[in-house]
This record gives C-alpha cells, structure tokens and sequence, in this order.
C-alpha cells in the first residue's frame, strides 16, 4: 500500500541547507495498521506531508495506494484519506452539511448511503443537524475520521489522532480504528506520542530519528530488541554517587548497560528479579545510598530511548 525509497527532503535556510529526512525505506502492506513515531525534529511530519502529497520530495520515489507520488499526486490523493492533528472541519456547519460537501468534493455516488453508514460506525447518528463547533472533543475526532473515510479510500493517514481526547474517548476511538481495518480493510498509517496507543493498536511500528527509519517491527519484536529488564535508582547523592555506583557495579555480571541521569541511575539487566538482591548488595557494599528503586519489563518507552537517546514521553 506504501512503498518508498529513498525519500528525502532538504529546506534552504538562511543558515544552510536542513536535511529533514535523509532517505527513508519503508513499506506498508495492505490491510495493517502501522505506527510512526518520532521525537520533535526527527522528520516524522516532513515524511507525513510527503506521503499525502502536502509537500513534494526533494529526493526519491513512492508510491501511495497505487499511484506514484511524484508524477500523479492527484491519482494518490484520490485514494488516501487524510485527517489532520487539528481537523478541518467549520464549527459553525453541520455534521451532515459537513460529511456532505466532502462526499460532493470527492463524487462520492449514493452520497446519503454512505453518510448515513459512517454516521452509524462512528456514533454519529443523530449528531447531524448540530453544528460541529457543538460537538464534545470525542465526537470532532470521530467526524474528523469521518470526513477522512466518506469517498471509502483503502489507505487513511491519521496523525496524532487521540490528543486532547479523556481515556474513555481516546479507547473508543481504537474500536473505531480496528474496526476500519477489521470492517472494511482499510490500511492504517498513524503517529502517536501515546506509547500505549502504538503498543494496542498497531501491527508494526516505524520509530523515525534525525530524518533516518532507526528501528522497525512489531510492538513485541522492539521490546525484544531492549535486552533485559530496565531497574531504576535513585541516588541519595546524585554529585558522587552515580560514578561510585556506575563502578560498584562494573563487575556484575548480570548488568548490561547503564546510564546516568541527574540522581537517577537506569540500568539494563539480564532476569531482574534474580539480578536484584546482588545489585542491591553491591551498592551497599560500596556506600552507595539510595532513595528509591524500581524494576519493570521492557516498553516501548524502553525503545525509544535505546534507539533515540531520548524518551518519546519527554519528546511529548
């Protein structure tokens, strides 16, 4: 459904030349739903706009839905819906006037049928006479994806689809995506900055960084990728304490990597449960005070952070 090459795109500035995106490979096959995600500045939206035809490639080749995305921009918007952070839609409209200029727009036959089973699937129905400005911040997404879906496209870009949504609008939204894709076969290609979201959602995530692809895979295969179990300390001391504790814990076995943070020591270590007492037991022998420790299994938080150098919640 997504194939791309080599996908680049360069800014002139005043100071230079900015390499955005720095020849991104990625492939999305029929019928998943796939996550992109990115830290602020990685490239992630320069790829987005690229991809649905808002900004041309300065370097590369794609084809989007079936159609090449340099010599037929109009053939891939024909065939992609497209729902934006912020929406699109006149808060002084109607649902149904709305849903239906955009069937109008797209030539959308049987405009009335389609309206009305979108309206059904996305909890729509009896909304279309309120005008759009009225609606709970829930039921402007749902339009939003509404508005995305009324000309049936088999591929949907959805970008940070859940901001500002509480939790029990942001987990009936995931039913309506799975639904898309489960009802219909509709090809999903998303960003988030909700970890959670990616992890319940997708079939393949795509982690973008400094214009590059530098991880792919399923939620699982990238939590397989973080060796280990990730223990966190927080120092009594954070000035002397991190280098004696760093040393205290050279020699142990059991530990993979470790990263200093402030007063907080974050390490990767092999089976954290049976690995625990002896970490403990060399920090102590070694006058090491700590404050608070914590253990937890590989997530993906875990792998942004391996991969990036940064956490996806702080890039939020």
């Amino acid at each position: 459904m997504i194939e791309a090459r080599g996908l680049a795109r360069t800014f002139s500035t005043r100071n230079g030349a900015v390499e955005a995106v720095r020849g991104v490979d990625l492939a999305v096959a029929p019928g998943e739903i796939v996550g992109f995600l990115g830290p602020n500045g990685a490239g992630k939206s320069t790829t987005l706009r690229m991809l649905t035809t808002l900004l041309a490639p300065t370097a590369g080749t794609a084809t989007v839905a079936g159609h090449d995305l340099r010599a037929d921009a109009a053939g891939v918007r024909r065939r992609i819906g497209y729902v934006g952070q912020a929406g699109g839609t006149d808060p002084g409209v109607p649902v149904g006037e709305e849903l239906a200029l955009q069937a109008a727009l797209y030539g959308v036959g049987d405009p009335g049928a389609r309206i009305a089973g979108l309206c059904a699937r996305l909890d729509l129905e009896g909304l279309r006479e309120r005008p759009a400005g009225s609606l709970s911040g829930g039921q402007r997404r749902r339009l939003d994806i509404a508005l995305g879906l009324v000309h049936g496209p088999p591929l949907v870009f959805l970008d940070e689809p859940t901001t500002g949504l509480d939790p029990q609008s942001r987990g009936n939204l995931w039913e309506h995506i799975r639904r898309m894709r489960g009802e219909d076969g509709t090809t999903v290609f998303l960003t988030t900055h909700y970890l959670d979201e990616a992890d319940a959602l997708c079939d393949r995530i795509l982690i973008i960084d400094h214009g590059r692809i530098v991880a792919e895979g399923t939620p699982e295969e990238l939590k397989r990728r973080v060796s280990g179990d990730v223990v966190t300390l927080e120092l009594a001391d954070a000035a002397q304490g991190a280098a004696r504790a760093r040393d205290a814990l050279a020699a142990n076995p059991a530990v993979r990597e470790a990263a200093v943070t402030g007063a907080q020591l974050r390490l990767t270590v092999q089976d954290g449960d049976q690995a625990l007492m002896g970490l403990v037991r060399d920090l102590d022998a070694a006058g090491v005070e700590l404050t608070a420790l914590r253990m937890a299994r590989p997530t993906l938080d875990d792998v942004f952070l391996t991969v990036t150098g940064r956490s996806l919640r702080d890039a939020a």
